[in-house]
């Protein structure tokens, strides 16, 4: 994202604690702020040296991991209380720390998973001693078992109040106008180093699509260029495609038709997250220009010119499924909404829509609710058609593409000859993965755990 910082982490100076019996004076001040870390040395890039990812970060500049110089820790028979520089208090019960402790013994060194056995800890457990250090916040436990909480870790995770507060992803929002400018990386940068890799995902997770220009035009290359990200998902189309317009699958995409934009995989309960395309050849024949419509901004669009539709399109359910080929029936286990949001912050994180997978909708909670999906479908498909939203581009062999399938819909005009494509999909969770690993520290990503 664009305003993410880098990473930086500073220790101020701390004063010497003052201990009582159930309270402890501390004056710990440790800052963390985190960003996108990009290393590469080759030509200059603005995405390159601005932060990509945004997740829970600070809203306020006094918003950091610092104990109140003026009021005590403090802890009874439930909870120890942790007053903060910025003017609020967290509270932590005795049970969660016992359960959350970080300690080798309590989480596995090396897997990172929980050893802790969660039922043998005593409903009302209590420490036997509490106190604080530059390190963090150290508790004894009547066992003589120990816990230290770093102070960062501790501010990080309050639950009581919730201190870290959510941010809302800054992507790049683009309309036709984004043919000047499209994002794109180098081939030969993505294969040789991981920082090529990093800023490749970076791009794909702000703009939602990225061209891979240089790409050697053969299958084995573009199957090595999808594999940089993560391996490459199975379906009942196979794993790496390498097909035409021969109806070999009984699916539009193999024919020569025109293809409306949509999201593909729908009929999945988990759609395919990333998709790459590789034009390897396109002879005797014209046509197949390619279009891409953001989807989100095309949703925000929407929500602003008709608040109701947009509400619509998270709450009515519309089934799905690919039931052309013979030996399958792909179905989701439920329905979903056109517009999918994430159920803690609201946010919209995925776009599913392929009005040519829709079965049969019969499932109805109002009778009004069947108009109010008709209006809301034309509203969204108008926007979706509108002249600056959509993006045409031709592909061309040794210029991959590869899109967010939960945020941007693709299609394509009818075209003539013989056209020959490869690519394959990614797992969501699998291209969140690496994003999250090229593209911020280890020390970060287990902090947050």
């Amino acid at each position: 994202m664009t305003t993410a910082s880098r990473f930086i982490a500073r220790m101020l100076k701390n004063s010497t604690p003052s201990i009582g019996r159930h309270s402890l004076k501390l004056l710990p001040r440790v800052s963390s702020i985190y960003g996108t870390r990009f290393n590469s040395t080759s030509q200059p890039d603005p995405d390159r040296e601005t932060g990509i990812l945004k997740t829970y970060q600070v809203t306020k500049a006094d918003a950091r991991p610092v104990v109140s110089e003026h009021h005590e820790i403090s802890f009874d028979d439930k909870k120890v209380l942790i007053p903060w520089e910025e003017g609020k208090t967290s509270y932590y019960q005795h049970l969660w720390l016992r359960d959350h402790c970080q300690c080798p013994a309590c989480r596995h060194p090396e897997t990172k998973q929980r050893l802790v056995n969660t039922f043998d800890i005593p409903r009302n457990i209590k420490p036997a001693g509490v106190e604080g250090s530059e390190a963090g916040l150290k508790l004894t436990w009547k066992d003589g078992h120990e816990s230290v909480f770093p102070w960062d870790w501790l501010h990080l995770h309050s639950y009581a109040p919730r201190l870290e507060r959510y941010l809302s992803p800054q992507f790049h929002l683009w309309g036709s106008e984004i043919e000047n400018n499209p994002p794109e990386v180098n081939y030969e940068e993505v294969m040789a180093s991981n920082d090529g890799v990093a800023l490749w995902v970076a791009k794909i997770y702000k703009y939602g699509f990225c061209y891979v220009s240089g790409v050697p035009v053969t299958p084995q290359a573009t199957k090595s260029l999808i594999e940089r990200i993560a391996f490459i998902r199975e379906t009942h189309y196979g794993g790496f495609w390498d097909f035409t317009a021969d109806l070999e699958k009984k699916d539009m995409a193999y024919t020569n038709l025109a293809l409306g934009v949509h999201t593909d995989t729908t009929y999945f309960t988990d759609p395919a997250g990333l998709q790459m395309f590789h034009l390897l050849e396109h002879s005797d024949g014209s046509g197949g220009q390619s279009i891409l419509v953001d989807g989100f901004r095309a949703a925000k669009i929407l929500r602003e010119e008709d608040p109701q539709a947009y509400k619509t399109l998270s709450n009515v359910r519309i089934p799905a499924h690919a039931s052309g080929n013979p030996d399958s029936s792909i179905q989701p286990f439920a329905p979903f909404p056109v517009l999918n949001h994430h159920p803690s912050n609201g946010e919209l994180v995925q776009i599913r829509w392929n009005n040519d997978d829709r079965a049969t909708m019969d499932r109805w909670d109002d009778l009004e609710d069947v108009e109010k999906f008709y209006d809301a479908a034309r509203a969204w498909n108008d926007i979706l058609r509108r002249q600056g939203t959509e993006y045409w581009e031709q592909l061309r062999p040794g210029r991959a593409l590869i899109f967010d399938n939960w945020r941007v819909l693709h299609g394509r005009s009818a075209f003539s000859g013989k056209r020959r494509l490869c690519g394959g999909y990614v797992n969501m969770d699998d291209y969140k993965s690496r994003l999250r690993t090229l593209c911020s520290t280890r020390e970060r990503l287990l902090k947050s755990l």
